[in-house]
């Protein structure tokens, strides 16, 4: 388990990281979520030892990670695909990572076998393009087989197969109870991934719940049904409350009454119905709408709407 506790990062005048509370927890994928800028690097950064908080405390299974006996053993990461030394084969990179937090030498095998790179073990990492550079990230995060993981933007440069392959991965780690924290800008891979939100904005929490959760909280939801009797569903349907909207001919977009009331009233006035779908807002929409305001960079285009 990740724990978050008052946060707070300060470079001279300036607030990255300002007084975040959260948990990151066993046996869920959590997104950690929020426009460039928003403090999420730095924050991961802390949670890792990495940098040190001005106020505030960020354990990892209990205790800061420079605590911990056998750091790799407590948690795996992956921030930066490119921090190896590119003349070094993958092989060599996991074996030195190996060496020094003593882990047995069976690890790295089994790390590259589990990202598929056995194959290209001992080619020189530099070579390797940033899909296979990510792959080597996240075997690297594996080492230890820990029970946490801290991921940021794992899905740089990989193709499809690759993306399928990391979803997977995650999906997997959290069902063997372990906590995966993962940052990521690709929208639709983490509304398909993850259970859990956390979404921060110039460096303060914005939102902090499950998936479904969020999205009901913050979207509209309405209901698609198509009809050759579209009209005289319509009608049914604003009589009984809804608020019924004409999408084509024979389609319409209802709120106001939910899928299984739609499909039981018109059974009950024997109209034929050819679709009958819930339609939500899609997550990015959700996410672009709610960080608005703390988006920092933003195109001329999206300043002059």
């Amino acid at each position: 388990m990740i724990e978050v506790h008052g946060l707070t990062k300060r470079y001279g005048e300036v607030t990255a990281v300002d007084g975040l509370n959260f948990t990151v927890r066993p046996g869920e994928v959590t997104g950690f979520l929020g426009p460039n800028g928003a403090g999420k690097s730095t924050t991961m950064r802390m949670i890792l030892g990495l940098d040190t908080p001005t106020s505030g405390t960020a354990t990892v299974g209990g205790r800061p990670v420079a605590a911990q006996p056998v750091p790799l053993k407590a948690v795996g990461a992956l921030l930066d695909a490119g921090a190896l030394l590119p003349s070094r084969s993958a092989y060599h990179h996991l074996l030195a990572l190996a060496a020094s937090n003593g882990l047995p030498h069976r690890r790295v095998d089994t790390v590259l076998e589990e990202v598929g790179l056995s194959g290209v073990a001992q080619r020189a990492a530099g070579t390797y393009s940033l899909g296979m550079k990510q792959r080597l990230g996240i075997a690297a995060a594996l080492l230890g087989d820990p029970p946490i993981l801290v991921l940021d933007e794992p899905l740089n440069g990989l193709d499809p197969e690759g993306i399928v392959w990391i979803r997977t991965l995650m999906r997997r780690m959290a069902t063997e109870g372990r906590a995966v924290m993962v940052s990521s800008h690709l929208m639709g891979e983490i509304e398909l991934t993850v259970d859990h939100l956390v979404v921060i904005g110039r460096g303060r929490l914005i939102a902090d719940s499950g998936m479904a959760e969020f999205i009901d909280a913050h979207s509209d939801r309405e209901v698609v049904v198509r009809s050759p009797q579209a009209e005289a569903l319509g009608r049914r349907l604003t009589a009984a409350g809804a608020v019924v909207r004409t999408d084509s001919g024979d389609r319409l977009c209802v709120t106001g009454l939910d899928a299984a009331g739609i499909g039981a009233l018109a059974a009950s006035a024997g109209i034929e119905l050819h679709e009958l779908t819930v339609r939500q807002t899609p997550l990015e929409e959700v996410f672009m709408e709610l960080t608005r305001d703390s988006v920092e960079y933003t195109s001329d285009k999206e300043v002059a709407r």
